[in-house]
Order: C-alpha cells, then structure tokens, then sequence
C-alpha cells in the first residue's frame, strides 16, 4: 500500500495527528514551530500558533482541546481559541513535551524528552480529569506514541531509544506487566494508533512507512511513503478508515520533497473515536 500526499510540505516536524469533529476533521501540530494545523474543507491548512512547542493536541469532552506545550499542558475552551497554560511540570530547561493521548477513562498520558537527547532523563505522566498528576514511568529517553484499546484492557507505547514497542496491561487504571510486543527491525517507532479490532498501527520514523500489526504482533500491512522521517499516524474520516500520517523534515541536509506534507490511504479496518481528556 502507498499513501497519497494530501497537503503541501506544511510542516517542518508534523507529528500528533487527531480525528475530531469540533476541529473539522484532521488536527496536527507543527511540534517544533509551536502550532497546530488544521486541514479545512477547502483543502487549505489553518495555523494557530500556542507556544514553543505544541507537543500533542487532544480534544476534551467539555469541549476545545488540551495541547502539550514545552513544559506543561494548555487548555482551551473552543476548538480554535488560544490555550489557558497550567502551572509547569518541571523547570528543567532540558526537557520538552513530546507526545500524548488519552485513556477510555478521560485520563491524559503525555511524555518528554531532552533537547539534548539524553537517554532516561524524560517521565511519562498522567493527569486525571480533576488535573492530579502522577509520574508512571521513569527513566524514558523519547516518549512517543501511546494508545489503547477500545475497552482499555490494553496499552501500546513507544520509548523510540528501544527501538521498539511495548504493551501493558490495565488493571484498575494503572499501566502494568510492561513487556515487549514488536520489534521495530532497525526503525524508530514513533506515534502509533489502534484499530476497531485491536490491531496496532505504528509510524516507521527513518524507513518510510507504517507497519500493522496483529494483536499478536503479526505484520499485517505496511503502508509505504516517499519520505523517510514518518512520525505519527491516526485513523478518522466519516468511517475512520482513512489512516491519516504526518511526516517531518528536521535536520534533514537534503529534505525530499515532500518531507512535512500530510499523507492519506485508505485502510480496510476502521479506527476509533479519538479519546477525549476529561478534565
């Protein structure tokens, strides 16, 4: 399979891609310029910048979204209105939000890593919808996708520096049994997004693809692109069975051509609604 390209090289690092409708469709962020993009029914992309970074956006079931900035999370109350920040996470200058998403349960998961890309310095946290947050997982080097089944037994999650991806179980809300699931054969597995049927579709960042894999971890698919930095897929469209993939071109010498576009295919399975924050 190959996925077409949708938009201009809009981006410079497109990550996060999410389906929802109080947005119109297909949200994005532009991680490193700090936006998020949004592709209008025109087919134009509209450019809201909220910081420094704009690690990840979610919506949330009140209504607006939650979007990871540098060092904490915003909130805002309508889906094109600039976001509140909460207070910081930390104050090291090192650290960055890198990616996030959301639990069945309306809880937020969103991760860091440092600048400098030193292994074990970042944290995967959670915040329940009253805003508690607690530290689940220390000792990460690049915290990248996570995504959970539909009845949230299971949880799928990139540390990238593994190179590859890992499963939990859930047991009362908490993320437990962490082991391996999928070898990434050299890749750096990035955002990632589960199926209807609980198949797991994970972004190949520097090989150029997509890879989905069974339950079971079987390579069902592969989804080929023309540019080697893929970084996060998601699945939407009226019957979520468009899987939409952002690409990047940070630090390329030589960037393809379309490096930073958003790409589009068509798949068989249809996705699920996106998880909301709750808080």
């Amino acid at each position: 399979m190959k996925a077409e390209q949708i938009t201009d090289p809009v981006a410079y690092h497109g990550e996060g891609p999410c389906w929802h409708e109080s947005w119109g469709g297909i949200r994005w962020v532009d991680m490193l310029a700090g936006d998020l993009l949004t592709l209008t029914p025109q087919g134009d992309v509209d450019r809201l910048h909220v910081g420094e970074i704009a690690a990840f956006v979610r919506p949330r079931s009140r209504g607006g979204y939650v979007v990871g900035l540098e060092n904490t999370i915003g909130l805002a109350t309508s889906a094109f209105s600039d976001p509140e920040p909460e207070p910081h996470f930390w104050d090291d200058h090192n650290l960055r939000f890198n990616e996030g998403g959301c639990d069945p349960l309306g809880n937020l998961y969103c991760g860091s890593m440092a600048y400098d890309r030193t292994e074990g310095a970042a944290s995967l946290y959670r915040v329940t919808p009253s805003g508690e947050r607690t530290v689940v997982l220390r000792n990460v080097s690049t915290s990248n996708g996570i995504a959970f089944t539909a009845d949230g037994t299971r949880a799928y999650y990139n540390d990238t520096k593994l190179r590859r991806t890992d499963v939990f179980d859930v047991v009362d809300g908490e993320l437990a049994n962490r082991r391996p699931f999928a070898d990434s054969d050299g890749a750096s597995p990035d955002g990632l997004t589960v199926d209807s049927a609980g198949n797991v579709w994970v972004a190949m960042n520097r090989h150029g693809k997509v890879r989905l894999y069974s339950p079971e971890a079987e390579i069902l698919e592969e989804v080929l692109l023309p540019v080697q930095l893929v970084t996060a897929c998601t699945l939407g469209g009226p019957d979520y069975r468009t899987l939409f993939v952002t690409t990047s071109r940070e630090n390329l010498e030589d960037p393809e051509p379309e490096a930073g576009a958003l790409f589009a295919v068509t798949v068989d399975v249809p996705g699920l609604p996106i998880a909301e924050y709750g808080g």
